[in-house]
């Protein structure tokens, strides 16, 4: 299900359309659906890393969450200088939505650092991000 056709799709405070997808901003979480088949890498996914520093600053925590609506591919091996783009990004969610998808995710799983990243559903991964994100900011306030 695409971010758009979900019942928080009112919930979305700016859109950004870029060349490999959209990221859907929300109060402390984006939602990122890449178009198909494109190729993820540290080089041409700059631009996403640019549109979150503008959006929530160096230093609020925030999480993101891929859609995997369509099919696409990431380069793994970037994961370390994924997560050096972004310091303040401390939650991150997979939601695969076919068989395909789902192997992916639990692949993607491999190379983060945090729990768990594999969703079956939009909703759910929301949730998790969501409460590690302000679990995060309840420690930064404290």
């Amino acid at each position: 299900m695409k971010i758009i056709e979900s019942e928080i799709s009112n919930h979305i405070i700016k859109t950004k359309k870029k060349e490999l997808g959209t990221i859907f901003f929300f109060n402390h979480i984006a939602v990122i659906e890449f178009n198909e088949g494109v190729d993820i890498d540290i080089n041409n996914s700059i631009g996403f890393f640019d549109e979150f520093k503008s959006y929530f600053g160096n230093s609020r925590p925030f999480g993101v969450i891929a859609n995997r609506i369509y099919s696409y591919s990431v380069k793994l091996m970037d994961a370390d200088l994924f997560r050096n783009q972004a310091k303040n990004l401390c939650a991150y969610g997979v939601v695969g939505h076919n068989p395909a998808s789902k192997m992916n995710a639990k692949i993607e799983n491999n190379f983060c650092l945090s729990d768990n990243i594999d969703y079956d559903n939009l909703y759910e991964a929301i949730d998790s991000v969501y409460n590690k994100v302000k679990q995060q900011l309840m420690h930064t306030l404290n």
